[in-house]
C-alpha cells in the first residue's frame, strides 16, 4: 500500500520529468524554425544588399587547393551577352516562370526513367538558391531547402538581383568565381568588355567547369558555343530577357 505522501512525491516526479519532455520538444521545434525557416528569410534579406561572401563550394574548393579568385561586379558591369547566352544555355524561360521550370522538370524525369541521359531541370533560381546558401551533395534535406530558398529569393530578390548574385557565384574553372574573374582568367578583359563569342564559350563550360575549357575550347565545346550564340539571338528577339535587360 503507497502511503498519500509518497504518492504525491511520485506524482511530483512524473510531472517533472514529463516537463523536462515537453521542455525539450519545445527546444527541438525552434531549432528547426531557425534552421529551416526563419534563418533562412534573414540571411536572404541580408543577402538582398550584401554580396554573399563565400559559398560552401568555394570552402571546399579552398581545402582542395584550388585556390580562390573572386571580383564582385554589379549586373551592370556584366556584358549583356553574357546574361543573353547564360540565359539561352541555362534557362530560357528565366523570365517567365517564378523560380521553377515544371515542364523542364516533366521533361528530365520522363527522359531519367527511360534510361536516357540523365538531364537536369534546375533554373537558375535554383542553382542560386543551391550554389550560395547549400551544399553541393544531392540529398532530399538539400532538395528541401533548396526549394525553400529558391521561392524565399524569387519572392525577395527579384529577377535582376537573382542574376546579378548567379553570375557573381558560380564556378567557372579551378577557384575561379564569377563573371569578372572569369572574364580576366579566360580572355583577359573585364565582364563589361566580353564580345557574344567569348560570353559564349563561358556560358558553354558551366555544366562542367573544371573539366572543359573557354579559352582553348576543343571542339565539343566550340559546337556547343555556336549552339548557344544561335539560341541567345533567339532569345534576344523574343524578349526573354526583358527582366533583366
Amino acid at each position: 500500500m503507497v502511503k498519500r505522501g509518497e504518492g504525491k512525491a511520485n506524482a511530483r516526479k512524473a510531472r517533472a520529468g514529463g516537463g523536462w519532455f515537453w521542455r525539450l520538444v519545445r527546444a527541438v521545434v525552434i531549432a528547426v524554425l531557425l534552421v529551416f525557416f526563419i534563418g533562412p528569410v534573414v540571411i536572404v534579406a541580408i543577402y538582398r544588399f550584401v554580396p554573399p561572401p563565400v559559398t560552401y563550394l568555394m570552402v571546399q574548393r579552398a581545402f582542395e587547393g584550388r585556390g580562390f579568385e573572386r571580383r564582385w561586379v554589379p549586373l551592370a558591369r556584366i556584358s549583356p551577352s553574357l546574361v543573353r547566352t547564360v540565359i539561352a544555355a541555362e534557362d530560357a524561360r528565366f523570365c517567365e516562370h517564378q523560380g521553377f521550370d515544371f515542364g523542364a522538370i516533366q521533361k528530365a524525369m520522363a527522359a531519367n526513367e527511360q534510361g536516357k541521359k540523365l538531364r537536369g531541370g534546375s533554373t537558375i533560381s535554383q542553382q542560386t538558391a543551391k550554389n550560395v546558401f547549400l551544399w553541393p551533395s544531392r540529398d532530399w534535406v538539400r532538395k528541401g531547402l533548396e526549394t525553400w530558398f529558391t521561392v524565399l529569393i524569387e519572392v525577395g530578390w527579384g529577377k535582376e538581383r537573382i542574376m546579378e548574385v548567379y553570375l557573381n557565384s558560380i564556378e567557372w574553372g579551378p577557384g575561379v568565381y564569377g563573371a569578372e574573374a572569369a572574364a580576366q582568367r579566360n580572355f583577359h578583359v573585364h565582364a563589361s568588355q566580353l564580345t557574344s563569342a567569348q560570353s559564349a564559350r563561358l556560358a558553354a563550360i558551366v555544366p562542367k567547369p573544371l573539366s572543359w575549357k573557354a579559352a582553348k575550347p576543343g571542339p565539343y565545346i566550340q559546337r556547343r558555343s555556336g549552339k548557344i550564340t544561335r539560341n541567345a539571338g533567339i532569345v534576344r528577339r523574343e524578349g526573354l530577357t526583358n527582366c533583366v535587360l
